[in-house]
């Protein structure tokens, strides 16, 4: 057998036809007789419907019907134990309207421009709507972060103990050196290129739904609860993804409104969200406030931690962020509180966006940890070696692999960190002050349920199939270099078929856990097939494989997660108001890389994503009516590749054989993780302003 394939730079072997215009993604499908649904939403994000006027819009050429409450069918909000998703109540449940854009008709037409024409002229008349009362004042007064361990939020919000050890308000009392700071992330909006779409079939017994999303098996399953039909009834496909980010990783009201239409008609529906309906109706991140308390003695040695994190979440739902996820584990201190509660607001229900919970709650963390440094006068590099846990101190176990301490002394070797000066706006180029900053970040790891099938054919080819998706990261190529590595068949003579649930079951593409999981169950597969193969001359011998899950388990014997470090160099010019970030170097600890340039491809994606998140990305709501006024990609602003910074990515070799028999743990969320933290602190290091409400923009910068 030639070297091992795994670990190397391989192409994506759906490269050809993703460039070539041959990969058909959910709107590029066009079935027979099909015609088109454009949805109407509320133009209030709180109120009543009190009438629903259709008739003109029903008699519009091409218009074939309009749905609504009274005639759309009979919809069952999914138990818990269904599956997955973020928005439960059905769409056209009730009369009340809850956020702005939340869908109240549905038009559907032969075409998209005469369905689009007709969803125009229904008109929609609403109670109490000269007086707006929407619940969407996003101040960070409306959320009080008390002096003491509480945290004081409105609509009576629970407030949840996350994890505790110690105790770290007398500790805090009596440690010379304190930080108590409050951070902000705005609300942020998914902006892929590929816009949600759903296009559903109905045969009179059987549902085939194309779908845009992270999670096929998880899409049937709550599917088939909404629909009250049974699961062997729903069939999901979807071979390409333009992208997810989390937004896609839950069912949607679109895709249960094109169901339904599809039922009632007995014709096949496409319905594709509009650009500005993706900052309504399909999730955001939510808008966290997080107040962080940290203590030490004059050494450095950490003596108390804090971390208090309220988000935003639907009228509806209990969304919780999860902003303290990393906290318990990262940080080494004996004395440690998290909580977390939620606020209500009329918006549509927030859901996962890269990097959930971590991401957020690392920018506060990291930030306040990058405060204390200053205050103690030491490194904040060596400030967190000083500090680094021998294990998880949350769990009490051991961690299975954690090489923190490398990621920050080889980044700051890489970055040129021993030549910082620590003096605010010391550090000059080319007549442009210079700011470094860094932080520290994580993520986690684990497996979960999947199953796989591999064939073996006696011309030399092979196939695998498993039942998960490939949302644009490279699953496709992966599954195909666990086949070559064990057969030794070239990568053109494999198959990989996914993304339909008339395969074995896998798992969502969500939480970077797709390699990791599929990895168990494709190796028993090939495996299994290749015994096949020494008794059977066959022209086709199979195998079937099996992974469980450890996510969620409740008695880990080992803490599992991946570790990394970010340096970043801004250039900050106040004479004409430019703040830029040059260069990023990120080191990252993500076990055994199966693939270096599809890893190295989602770090690099990930670090253009922060610094959206740290300079530009912020959804602003109209206070009057809860609308997203900067609902287009003309206003919501985000990374372009000119603003994109130099990135060098190192991955250590350490594989993680807890996780899997090849080490591998997830590289996508966490490439994320640290970028906001540590722009912030170079730009502060630039121009001694500590901004701890994202986004950075120039006029914070120039209020000093």
């Amino acid at each position: 057998m030639s070297a091992s394939i795994i670990g190397q730079a391989v192409p994506r072997i759906d490269g050809p036809l993703k460039v070539s215009g041959t990969a058909k993604y959910t709107s590029d499908h066009h079935l027979e007789h099909m015609v088109y649904a454009v949805p109407v939403g509320a133009a209030i994000a709180n109120g009543r419907i009190a009438a629903l006027e259709t008739e003109t819009a029903r008699a519009m050429p091409g218009v074939i019907e309009i749905f609504h409450r009274g005639n759309l069918g009979s919809l069952h909000k999914p138990s818990p134990d269904a599956g997955m998703i973020d928005e439960a109540r059905p769409p056209f449940h009730d009369d009340v309207i809850r956020y702005y854009g939340q869908y109240v008709a549905l038009v559907v037409a032969e075409t998209f421009e005469q369905a689009t024409e007709g969803a125009k002229h229904v008109k929609v008349t609403y109670e109490d709507v000269t007086t707006p009362n929407v619940n969407l004042d996003l101040t960070p007064s409306t959320v009080t972060l008390s002096a003491a361990s509480e945290v004081e939020a409105p609509l009576d919000a629970k407030v949840n103990e996350v994890s505790k050890r110690g105790d770290a308000e007398k500790a805090f009392e009596a440690s010379p050196i304190k930080i108590d700071q409050t951070y902000v992330t705005p609300a942020e909006t998914h902006n892929p290129i590929e816009l949600h779409a759903s296009l559903a079939q109905y045969d009179g017994e059987l549902f085939t739904l194309y779908e845009t999303t992270q999670a096929v098996v998880n899409h049937r399953n709550v599917m088939s609860a909404i629909l009250g039909v049974p699961r062997e009834n729903v069939r999901i496909i979807m071979k390409y993804l333009g992208s997810g980010f989390g937004g896609k990783l839950w069912p949607w009201t679109h895709g249960t409104l094109a169901a339904a239409a599809a039922r009632q008609l007995k014709r096949p529906v496409k319905l594709v969200v509009t650009r500005k309906q993706m900052f309504e109706t399909v999730g955001h991140r939510c808008r966290t406030q997080q107040r962080v308390r940290m203590s030490a003695e004059k050494d450095g040695t950490l003596t108390s931690l804090r971390h208090e994190a309220v988000n935003d979440a639907g009228m509806l739902d209990e969304y919780d962020e999860n902003c303290g996820e990393a906290t318990p584990y990262f940080y080494g201190t004996d004395n440690l509180l998290v909580t977390a509660a939620q606020t209500k607001r009329n918006i549509g229900s927030p859901t996962a966006m890269r990097g959930p919970g971590a991401v957020p709650g690392l920018f506060a963390t990291e930030s306040a940890y990058d405060e204390l440094a200053l205050a103690l006068d030491i490194d904040p590099v060596q400030l967190r070696l000083r500090n680094e846990p021998e294990r998880d101190q949350d769990l009490n176990i051991p961690f299975s692999s954690r090489h923190y301490k490398e990621c920050l002394t080889l980044g700051a070797e890489r970055f040129g960190w021993s030549e910082r000066t620590p003096a605010i706006g010391s550090m000059r180029k080319d007549g442009i002050t210079l700011g470094w900053g860094m932080a520290g970040c994580s993520w986690l790891a684990a497996r979960f349920d999947a199953e796989a099938r591999v064939e073996l054919h006696a011309d030399g080819t092979a196939k695998v199939a498993i039942g998960t998706q490939d949302i644009g990261t490279g699953t496709y190529t992966v599954l195909a270099q666990l086949v070559a590595e064990e057969t030794g068949i070239a990568l053109d003579r494999i198959v990989v078929e996914l993304g339909d649930t008339l395969l074995p079951p896998g798992p969502i593409s969500g939480g970077s856990m797709v390699t990791a999981s599929v990895i168990p169950a494709v190796l028993q597969a090939v495996r299994e097939a290749k015994k096949a193969r020494k008794t059977s001359s066959a022209p086709v011998v199979s195998g079937t494989g099996k992974g469980k899950r450890t996510f969620g388990q409740e008695h880990p014997k080992f803490s599992v997660h991946s570790y990394g470090a970010q340096f970043v160099e801004v250039g900050w010019q106040p004479e004409i108001a430019r703040l830029r970030v040059n260069r990023v170097v990120t080191v990252i600890d993500a076990g055994r890389i199966i693939n270096q340039r599809m890893a190295r491809n989602q770090i690099e994606g990930a670090l253009v994503m922060g610094v959206g998140m740290a300079l530009f990305e912020q959804t602003h709501y109209d206070p009057r009516s809860g609308a997203p006024i900067n609902s287009n990609l003309a206003d919501y602003v985000m990374t372009t590749h000119a603003d994109a910074p130099h990135m060098d990515v190192t991955f250590l070799d350490y594989p993680d054989k807890e996780l899997n028999e090849l080490g591998a743990r997830g590289v996508g969320e966490i490439g994320l993780a640290g970028v906001a933290p540590a722009i912030a602190s170079a730009v502060h290091h630039a121009t001694g302003v500590r901004v701890r409400e994202l986004p950075i923009e120039i006029e914070k910068l120039l209020s000093r």
